[in-house]
């Protein structure tokens, strides 16, 4: 049956007209009439003026070419109904956190240590401590002192401090993309602590003969001098170095001079012939090395590696040398960075030492930022109300009376007798920013030596041998040392020692506060506490 057109009306005002060409029935003849087919409704009943009906959408046979001619009707930009409050002129709203086309901005991605992270933006050119500056107010940080990035490669077990000068785009060029290598922000107090404490870091006996070419000058004289000329002293001893390929390890005596790094192939002899050559300084960067024991079967956990500065990290170019204690170890990785940065590295101390000490703006008159300023202190140990404190002595005077009467009215209640444990309330040191919880001896020595080797860095954590004891780790001479604070009772009230109870403590802030000012039986005061930086 042939047909030459097909209309059917629909009762109502409106009327569906199917138009289709011509053809023979056929099973298939459905779908050929629907997808060759144009619906279209015509009006039965003439519109009136006032009332607006929409159009009629006619739908043709491509169905791809529909779409694209409805989407070409929606506009490609729907403007801004607001201009005048986006306005980067008249806004101090960031409207985008993209940076535009033409401009160079680079995203990085920073780890904090509690493995949270934050991506900045930041230029092209930009430099570790103009990085450091940028987190230090993204974080609200409350000083920009010695911070630091850290370069961490978490499967080698490597992590090298970048050098306040060091463009981080250009560090992170020379990573391997499939590699889980990270930056870390982090205080670091040791980076430039050669620097006030030359004859620490660089012991008489680790100094080569000849770098004494000054008569009747001491070895302190001499490394000062050289220090401030932006060098440093020919560095020699024994090492132990991991053979390529092979577990074993070899003891070796190695020259650090400002050539280059040398070792000697018949024992410690500095003769010419002797001498091998091992690497450029100027072409690698020294790492230190964690958890080397188990990584690379280390006889030491003084470990500390040289690779190649341009190159991705490779194991195979990985030169692991391994030192006999902490301060040979500092004393080796020291003299690698003058040698290689030299003057730099003191241009970079004498900046350090500038950097302002807090971010809260601008200072008053009498030493107070603008946020302080906005603070009144008020008494209200009257009857008649509180009134303001005008005084500033006076001021000073009763915050600290304060919060030394909130402390010893929380130290009474901790320390009641008949006060059961569950009732107890959660003491004071758990929120100070040195307490670690139970942290592990091992942990709390590496959270030291991240931070940096210094006098007086120390942290306070629970002691996992003795129940109800607390540790105080503190580092001293390149070296961390554990002191046991001890609970006892005296009068029914419970306190804290380290010294059998000759002084006593009622909470573990005020054994941190007199230990800061007087060292008691500790070597050095509390200086720097070690904190644990979350972004």
């Amino acid at each position: 049956m042939k047909s030459t057109g097909i209309m059917m009306e629909v009762a109502g005002p409106w009327a569906e007209v199917f138009e289709g060409s011509e053809g023979t029935e056929s099973p298939g003849r459905a779908e050929t009439l629907l997808g060759s087919s144009t619906l279209t409704l015509a009006p039965l009943v003439a519109e009136s003026p006032s009332v607006r009906r929409s159009q009629p959408i006619l739908i043709t046979s491509n169905r791809v070419k529909g779409v694209q001619s409805f989407s070409s009707s929606v506009p490609s930009s729907i403007p801004n109904p607001f201009p005048e409050l986006c306005s980067p002129s008249k806004s101090p709203v960031l409207i985008s956190s993209l940076p535009s086309p033409s401009s160079d901005k680079h995203l990085i991605k920073v780890f904090g240590e509690d493995s949270h992270s934050r991506s900045v933006w930041v230029s092209r050119g930009a430099t570790a401590r103009e990085v450091c500056h940028l987190l230090v107010q993204t974080a609200h940080c409350s000083d920009q002192e010695n911070w630091a990035l850290l370069e961490l490669h978490p499967t080698l077990g490597l992590e090298r401090c970048l050098e306040d000068h060091e463009v981080v785009r250009e560090v992170q060029a020379t990573w391997s993309l499939k590699g889980d290598t990270r930056l870390v922000f982090c205080k670091n107090y040791a980076k430039y602590e050669f620097f006030r404490k030359p004859m620490l870091f660089f012991p008489e006996s680790m100094i080569s003969d000849s770098a004494d070419v000054s008569k009747g000058m001491t070895s302190s004289q001499l490394i000062q001098n050289l220090l401030k000329s932006g060098t440093c002293p020919e560095i020699q001893g024994f090492l132990q170095v991991k053979e390529p390929s092979r577990k074993a390890w070899k003891k070796v005596y190695f020259f650090l001079r400002r050539s280059g790094l040398y070792c000697s192939t018949k024992g410690s002899s500095k003769e010419p012939r002797h001498l091998q050559y091992v690497a450029d300084l100027d072409e690698l960067n020294v790492y230190t090395v964690v958890n080397s024991r188990k990584l690379y079967g280390a006889p030491a956990d003084f470990t500390f590696c040289i690779k190649p500065s341009k190159n991705p990290v490779r194991t195979q170019d990985l030169k692991i040398l391994c030192a006999d204690s902490e301060q040979t170890r500092t004393c080796w990785t020291s003299a690698f960075r003058l040698f290689k940065y030299g003057k730099q590295l003191q241009c970079n101390y004498q900046l350090s030492k500038s950097a302002p000490r807090s971010l809260e703006g601008t200072k008053f008159p009498d030493g107070k930022s603008k946020s302080e300023a906005s603070l009144v202190a008020m008494d209200f140990s009257g009857k008649a109300g509180g009134r303001v404190i005008q005084n500033p002595t006076e001021a000073q005077s009763a915050e600290r009376e304060e919060g030394q009467a909130w402390r010893r009215r929380e130290a009474l209640r901790c320390s009641l007798p008949n006060l059961n444990s569950a009732a107890r309330p959660s003491s004071i040191h758990k929120t100070q920013p040195w307490f670690h919880g139970g942290v592990s001896r091992k942990e709390a020595q590496r959270l030291i030596e991240k931070q940096g080797l210094v006098d007086g860095m120390f942290l306070i954590r629970e002691s996992q041998q003795h129940a109800q004891c607390f540790v105080l780790s503190l580092c001293s001479k390149l070296k961390t040392k554990h002191y046991l604070v001890i609970p006892c009772e005296d009068g029914g009230r419970k306190y804290f020692t380290m010294d059998d109870g000759v002084t006593l403590f009622i909470d573990l802030l005020q054994l941190v506060e007199f230990h800061q000012i007087n060292k008691g039986i500790l070597p050095v005061c509390l200086k720097h506490p070690c904190v644990c930086v979350a972004l």
